[in-house]
């Protein structure tokens, strides 16, 4: 098996935050380049790590694309080579377990939770997002818990920007005979997203229980329109789509219908609250971690 090599960046929390959401916004960032972020030490939650980890010897145009994602001052980067490694297993190791409301997510390196009441998910993790590690995904695991903790019945769902299907997963484990359907604008996540349903024993298909798949930007797909409209609407992107998006999802969900909205910072709520409302959306609860939001919101009844 070939070297890989890693490269190593400590920075404040806020400073690699920053960097993981610009690398989430590159379209053609390099895919044998796999970024993810992680505290320093449990004992030092402001100071954050990002590491990049590649098949190769990183280049004077790989640290630069690395050192741009970091805004202002620039950290030292170090370099590390990990001999006869398979990269994309080394660079999960690092992703512990984590529990959020019902559920606990874990890579296949760690073992399920025996413990009663308790949903297990599993889910390679080659990135912060999409895992269950990023604070965005285990808060959306809380409110969903919570979403069903006080009554909320969903038929139909759909996860849009699913990246590795994870929260679809989690609302048909509360909901097993709902409708639904996730989709991402990158074609990669097709069959990801495929692969990680038969992991958990997710099948895929268009009946009640089952998981449709779509290849889509926001609700431009035959396959969204013809599954709504939704009970529940999940998206875990970014503040700006988000906000873009509000008109769509209005379309898209049924009245009374509920939705999930995370990715956004606390600093950027006010923003994307106030697109929702305007667009026909009441405030029902929030969940805070860390810098970001998630955010319950229910479309309003008009009679």
């Amino acid at each position: 098996m070939a070297d890989s090599w890693k490269v190593v960046a400590r920075a404040p929390k806020a400073a690699v935050h920053t960097a993981l959401l610009a690398h989430d916004e590159i379209e053609d960032w390099d895919s044998e380049i796999v970024v993810s972020g992680h505290e320093a030490a449990e004992e030092l939650p402001d100071e954050w790590v990002l590491e990049a980890w590649l098949p190769r010897r990183p280049t004077k145009v790989d640290r630069n694309a690395l050192a741009g994602l970091f805004a202002g001052a620039k950290p030292e980067l170090v370099t590390e080579k990990v001999p006869q490694a398979d990269w994309v297993t080394e660079s999960q190791r690092g992703v512990e377990p984590i529990r959020a409301g019902r559920f606990y997510v874990h890579t296949p390196d760690h073992p399920p939770s025996d413990r009663p009441g308790i949903v297990n998910l599993e889910i390679p993790a080659s990135q912060a997002f999409g895992t269950g590690q990023h604070a965005t995904t285990a808060g959306c695991l809380a409110l969903l818990s919570a979403m069903k903790r006080r009554g909320l019945v969903a038929r139909t769902v759909a996860d849009i920007g699913t990246g590795t299907g994870l929260l679809a997963f989690a609302a048909l484990r509360l909901w097993p005979q709902a409708h639904a359907v996730a989709s991402d604008i990158d074609p990669v996540c097709g069959p990801v997203v495929a692969e990680n349903a038969a992991r958990n024993r997710i099948r895929i298909g268009a009946r009640p229980g089952q998981l449709a798949i779509a290849v889509a930007a926001g609700m431009d797909d035959r396959l969204l329109r013809e599954c709504g409209p939704y009970d529940l609407l999940i998206a875990n992107i970014l503040a700006g789509p988000l906000v873009e998006l509000a008109p769509d999802f209005a379309d898209a969900v049924s009245p009374r219908g509920n939705l999930l909205l995370a990715g956004l910072l606390t600093t950027q709520e006010r923003a994307v609250r106030a697109a929702y409302r305007a667009a026909g959306f009441a405030f029902v609860n929030r969940i805070v971690v860390g810098d970001w939001s998630m955010l319950w919101l229910r479309r309003r009844f008009v009679g």
